[in-house]
């Protein structure tokens, strides 16, 4: 097997369990490669029991033929693995180095298991959709896409902007706010969340359009089919404002043309059996759990049965 680690930053009270890692891998016999500057970051804090490969981006890995992406990190070190990955089908496991772990699922307790249950293909796929920005500026280049959201905002303490928003050409309304979130299922239990956005179901087959602080208080977020074109034109008495796709941000101007559609691939992520969506959302954010209701010796309900 051959296994592409990516990370950002590797903490100091995270050695250990890097360290953890490389020797499950060794003793596992998995050829191992590093992105090259998380690799120049760690190569003196780790001991190697097995040579580790540089690996520069996405071409590196289609010619070494990698089978699995192991990302360090958290969510977002999840969501920069993308931009490398990108349309190679090489799926991604999450190792949770962060705090909540909506996308890295792995716990660093579990690494050996892990790795153990993929040897063996105990693990099932779980495919995401992204979207695609589409400019008349050259924003973003070749990266223009996101597993999350991708969200128009004004620049710091400026006035709020209107945001003309168009579905497959059609005028749906002008959004006075501080910014818009388009997110995909995955993004959805993101940053539109947190801005009263709904939970979408991954592989739901839709986008979520979500205010940021808006003027009009009869402006909720919205779903809509995926299969939608979504455009916009930005206005406010700034003339820069903020787009981003994911972590990703560029500034944009005035007259600036932006479109959003589903791009046409998605990532894989691994997940382990007896993981799930409803498990992780359960978990991770606490969902429909009362401690009124529940207590920490009281196991959950098991599946419902149909006579």
């Amino acid at each position: 097997m051959q296994v592409f680690i990516y990370g950002k930053v590797l903490k100091n009270r995270d050695i250990a369990v890097m360290q953890d890692l490389m020797d499950v891998l060794a003793e596992e016999n998995i050829n191992v490669f590093m992105h090259t500057p998380f690799l120049e970051q760690i190569k003196d804090k780790i001991k190697f029991p097995k040579d580790v490969a540089p690996a520069d981006g996405y071409r590196d890995l289609i010619a070494r033929k990698i089978d699995i992406c192991i990302s360090m990190g958290g969510d977002g070190t999840m969501l920069n693995s993308t931009t490398i990955i990108r349309d190679s089908n090489i799926p991604i496991m999450g190792i949770n180095l962060g705090r909540l772990g909506l996308l890295a699922t792995v716990d660093k307790k579990e690494i050996r298991r892990a790795i153990e249950m993929v040897q063996r293909g105990q693990y099932s796929l779980d495919e995401r959709s992204l979207l695609q920005l589409e400019s008349n500026l050259n924003i973003f280049r070749d990266a223009n896409f996101a597993l999350n959201d991708c969200t128009l905002l004004k620049r710091d303490t400026s006035s709020m902007i209107q945001i003309h928003t168009f579905i497959n050409g059609a005028f749906l309304t002008t959004y006075w706010a501080d910014g818009i979130i388009i997110g995909t299922p995955t993004g959805s239990t993101g940053y539109s969340l947190s801005c009263g956005g709904p939970i979408i179901f991954p592989n739901s087959g839709n986008f979520v359009i979500t205010p940021v602080a808006p003027h009009n208080l009869s402006v909720r977020p919205i779903v809509i089919s995926d299969d939608s074109v979504l455009s916009f034109e930005v206005e406010g008495r700034a003339e820069n404002f903020l787009c981003t796709l994911d972590s990703r941000f560029e500034m944009i101007k005035k007259g600036a043309e932006l479109a959003i559609r589903k791009a046409d691939f998605t990532v894989k992520f691994i997940l382990l059996d007896g993981d799930s969506f409803l498990k992780t959302i359960r978990e991770k954010l606490v969902w429909g759990m009362d401690p009124r209701n529940y207590n920490t010796s009281t196991p959950a309900p098991g599946p419902y049965k149909h006579n």
